[in-house]
């Protein structure tokens, strides 16, 4: 093999493991993203079902349930437009209530549950996630234009 062949070939292999290193370091990060969606988004079928997301908004009055089980809680999440029925399993926080701000994350059952792995709520009482601030303001200026 000619010195030139040479360096060619050893041109070609560093640019292989150099695309198979960004193809990883991507494929890594593609697996860690996690998508913030609202109810509303969802009712008009912006999200997957079965793919890994957050959902957040208000905790719609009188809609926490708990199971017989004693860890099973169902709930419905709000931004005052659409809500979204949640079914979560496990210790919620401490501050999680009716009318609050929460984050939920977890996937989307084929009958439309929301299925949460992790439920976030706000840490004292002014505060709400940014997320789901930002989604229940574009629901009441939605329903405020549709008013007028």
């Amino acid at each position: 093999m000619s010195p030139r062949k040479k360096r060619l070939a050893l041109i070609l292999a560093g640019v292989a493991l150099l695309a198979s290193a960004v193809a990883l370091v991507l494929s890594a990060f593609q697996e860690n993203l996690v998508f913030f969606v609202t109810p509303s988004d969802i009712a008009q079928g912006k999200a997957q079902e079965g793919r890994y997301f957050r959902v957040g908004g208000l905790v719609e009055a009188g809609s926490i349930q708990r199971g017989p089980d004693g860890v099973t809680v169902t709930f419905r999440i709000t931004d005052t437009a659409h809500a979204l029925p949640v079914v979560y399993r496990g210790a919620l926080p401490d501050l999680f209530g009716e009318n609050q701000g929460a984050v939920a994350e977890g996937v989307l059952r084929p009958d439309g549950v929301f299925e949460a792995k992790k439920v976030l709520a706000k840490h004292d009482e002014t505060y709400m996630p940014p997320e789901a601030s930002h989604a229940v303001d574009q629901a009441q200026r939605a329903a405020q234009s549709l008013k007028e």
